[in-house]
């Protein structure tokens, strides 16, 4: 694919490649598709959930966040080695105060090895990080809960998760003010899940109700926190949404900056999460993972629909080349936050503040 600033490149043939590919390959370390965790009462007394690290202070009036997505590592295979040379380079570059993993971490079994190795590098540089699980990482020799609670395991994760609600990964991050212990910003981290098998609407799985109602109260508990006013929040998860494709496909009111390889590939089902975040008036972005020919950031309606930058290697599609991660930075006091792409190889690419630099257009 030819790389430019702003880049729609569109063909079904590479949609079905996308399918095919993931289809045939997966399926070589899949033993059955695991569920998630079986969905419960909710609990009302649940709220804001800080334990386990979960919340930080801006450092210098800054704070820095690394997202690193559809890594795909796979224990031995030559295919992999860059992916992981890739995550070192990302943290030795940028030296994040946190990572955020959005899911397809690993593709084969065996999956804790995979885990382990290609998460270490956080471990061994003592950087905090937390996952939103992606569709692929239930699907070999550990199931969904299981490779949580591995990841859990692992020296500097901050993943807590949510009883009684559907998912594994269901988190809540908070950065305070430096002078004070006031919240500033929340990262929602949601499980977006693994594949539907009803013959009505046989897809990718769709974040559910119970997941929208812990969003709601925990975002209704900082807003009452804050004297009444939205915290500003982003949202990270796998799968991106349908109205992903609806703002690309059938609205003309976005607007976009980066690279746009391939359509996005949401759930079958629309479970209402972005009008919930649109009424809530929190959330400013929605950063997802899933489609490895995107890292695209759009607006579309006073959202900021965004893709992180592959950051895996040759043992799954990867049509945008290099690969590499996308950086979040925020400044306490300023509106908004800065990111940008950083590729493997060190270039710095889409560099943009938002949503100052969309709001113009």
């Amino acid at each position: 694919m030819k790389k430019t600033a702003y880049t729609e490149n569109l063909t079904s043939s590479k949609r079905m490649n996308r399918r095919t590919f993931l289809k045939s390959t997966a399926a070589l370390g899949i033993g059955g598709l695991a569920s998630s965790i079986p969905q419960q009462a909710w609990a009302e007394e649940q709220t804001i959930n800080t334990a386990k690290n979960q919340t930080f202070k801006f450092k210098n009036g800054k704070f820095k966040v690394l997202q690193l997505t559809d890594t795909h590592y796979l224990t031995g295979d030559p295919r992999s080695e860059r992916a992981i040379k890739n995550v070192r380079e990302m943290l030795d570059l940028e030296k994040p105060d946190l990572v955020i993993h959005t899911g397809d971490i690993i593709f084969g079994k065996p999956a804790e090895k995979s885990l382990r190795e290609i998460l270490g590098p956080m471990a061994e540089r003592k950087i905090p990080f937390a996952v939103a699980m992606g569709n692929h990482d239930g699907q070999y020799d550990k199931n969904r809960r299981e490779v949580a609670d591995i990841i859990r395991s692992i020296p500097y994760n901050i993943n807590v998760g949510v009883e009684g609600v559907y998912g594994d990964t269901n988190d809540i991050i908070t950065i305070e003010s430096e002078k004070d212990n006031s919240t500033k910003w929340v990262f929602y981290l949601f499980d977006s899940g693994d594949w539907l098998k009803e013959p009505d609407y046989e897809g990718y799985d769709y974040i559910r109700h119970d997941q929208i109602d812990w969003y709601r109260k925990n975002s209704n508990a900082f807003t009452q926190k804050n004297n009444g006013k939205p915290v500003p929040s982003l949202a990270f998860f796998h799968i991106p949404l349908m109205e992903f494709t609806y703002a690309l496909r059938y609205d003309t009111k976005r607007f976009l900056r980066g690279n746009w390889g391939e359509d996005p590939c949401p759930p079958t089902v629309n479970s209402g999460l972005y009008a919930a975040m649109r009424e809530q008036k929190d959330v400013m972005a929605i950063v997802c993972g899933h489609d490895h020919d995107n890292d695209f950031a759009m607006q579309w309606r006073k959202m900021i629909f965004m893709f992180g930058r592959f950051s895996g290697c040759d043992i799954t599609y990867n049509n945008l080349k290099p690969n590499g991660a996308r950086v979040f930075e925020f400044t306490e006091g300023v509106d908004g936050f800065r990111s940008w792409i950083r590729e493997f190889g060190g270039v710095i690419s889409h560099n943009h503040k938002f949503p100052d630099e969309f709001n113009k257009y």
